[in-house]
């Protein structure tokens, strides 16, 4: 008994398949549908090449999931993609990945998600550019208390709100589409729109539209307190994604069923617009509160996954021990959650929407293409055991990592002083990982 009370405390498996699935679901579906159409429909104003950029960015993200479910069928320990670019390429891809997660991708998609959250409760309790950042902090600081109690805390309330959130958007789109029946035009483009639609303006209305199909990659950060990983997470990275592909193409439909493709393009309520030409005002109150729900835990979801990450760095000596130490009663990484909590607000205080939604998605595909090309090589290593092959090999990967290039080229051309800014934030880690290195070697030498 005195040797067991001496082993340090490891993270607790409590996640089944319906909670990974609830995770994968749950994190993607968070506000961004809900806000989301109108920068895709100003980029291709045609109903079917809006139909088509969300169906292509569907295709992209199951794809992206069936390679991260071959590689999380390898690797089981906690740190999702960190683990993969680490085993495939050297430490210092890991380690740039964690940094940029930090720095700009996860605590930039908990902060944009939580300001959209507050811009929802304001349609209830009128709140100005202040009230708004504080109201995304309060979500995001109650939110990083719920899951520092405990893992099991974090997914049960995310799976409890996911049921509730595509319950309610299967509910819009039937009655979208009933009740919308009586209104006298459907799909309306309207004179004054020029249909006309440019290459570099569809990869710009995908890259919209995979910043709503963020975050499908995050269940596998749990993989260490996932019930039999190597089976669970493969399957709910396909089934979640299939779910949300059919509920975003879906709603979107009901969008531009119901409303005028002008008024979609101007919208920054879309779903509570659409809801309003439905049912009156108090559509519109109902459709923002269960965007405000949904949103709720969407953040939930992320913050639960982050810290994972952070935790498997600090494991590996490329974070403050501090980071890496794991709360003895509540089996979570604590202080990575706090770490993750205090940026994050000071994104929100910091940033706008339009800056971190910008930065987020150019750096993260960069190392999602990385993620195919690792698969590559753990191919070409028999003594690498899998559970799952993905669907297609090789082409599948290839094409994930073409499209994933032409998407951050593309970004680079469009916008090149944002991308410069995220590409510089990646890059400074470079430093600081050969500094951190050195200084762990000095450390150990006698």
């Amino acid at each position: 008994m005195a040797l067991d009370s001496q082993k340090p405390p490891e993270l607790r498996q409590a996640i089944r398949l319906p909670q990974a699935i609830s995770m994968v679901v749950g994190t993607i579906i968070g506000s961004t549908i809900f806000v989301q159409p109108s920068s895709i429909t100003g980029l291709v104003p045609a109903v079917g090449g809006i139909i088509l950029v969300w169906l292509a960015a569907g295709i992209l993200t199951m794809f992206g999931a069936l390679v991260c479910a071959e590689l999380a069928s390898i690797f089981t320990k906690a740190g999702g993609v960190y683990i993969y670019l680490k085993e495939a390429f050297s430490p210092v891809v890991g380690f740039l990945w964690g940094w940029a997660m930090f720095w700009v991708m996860h605590s930039g998609i908990i902060a944009a998600i939580a300001v959209i959250f507050a811009r929802y409760v304001a349609f209830f309790v009128p709140l100005g550019d202040m009230g708004i950042k504080l109201v995304a902090m309060a979500s995001i600081l109650v939110l990083s208390a719920v899951n520092y109690l405990g893992v099991k805390h974090g997914s049960s309330l995310q799976t409890f709100i996911t049921l509730i959130k595509v319950s309610a958007i299967i509910l819009m789109i039937l009655l979208g589409f009933i009740l919308g029946a009586d209104l006298p035009e459907h799909f309306v483009t309207g004179p004054d729109l020029d249909t006309g639609v440019t290459f570099t303006n569809f990869l710009l209305a995908m890259a919209a539209g995979l910043f709503a199909y963020g975050g499908w990659h995050m269940v596998t950060y749990n993989s260490e307190e996932t019930v039999e990983p190597r089976k669970t997470i493969p399957r709910a990275l396909i089934i979640g994604t299939i779910i949300v592909t059919l509920c975003y193409i879906a709603i979107t439909s009901v969008y531009m069923y119901v409303l005028p493709l002008e008024k979609v393009i101007s919208s920054t309520r879309i779903a509570a617009d659409t809801a309003n030409a439905l049912f009156g005002f108090g559509g519109g109150a109902l459709m923002s509160g269960l965007v405000v729900v949904s949103a709720f835990g969407a953040i939930s979801g992320i913050i639960l996954a982050g810290p994972r990450v952070y935790l498997a760095m600090a494991r590996d000596g490329l974070l403050f021990n501090w980071a890496g130490k794991i709360h003895p009663k509540y089996n979570t990484p604590a202080m990575a959650i706090v770490m993750q909590a205090i940026w994050s607000c000071v994104l929100v205080v910091t940033g706008t929407y339009k800056q971190l939604f910008t930065r987020v998605i150019y750096t993260e595909w960069i190392f999602f293409g990385l993620m195919a090309v690792a698969l590559f090589i753990f191919r070409s290593r028999p003594h690498v055991k899998r559970d799952y092959h993905v669907w297609g090999y090789p082409v599948v990967p290839a094409i994930f990592i073409i499209l994933s290039s032409a998407i951050v080229i593309n970004q680079i051309i469009s916008d090149p002083a944002e991308s410069f800014v995220g590409l510089s934030l990646i890059l400074t880690g470079v430093p600081v990982y050969y500094i951190w290195v050195r200084k762990k070697h000095n450390k150990n030498q006698p």
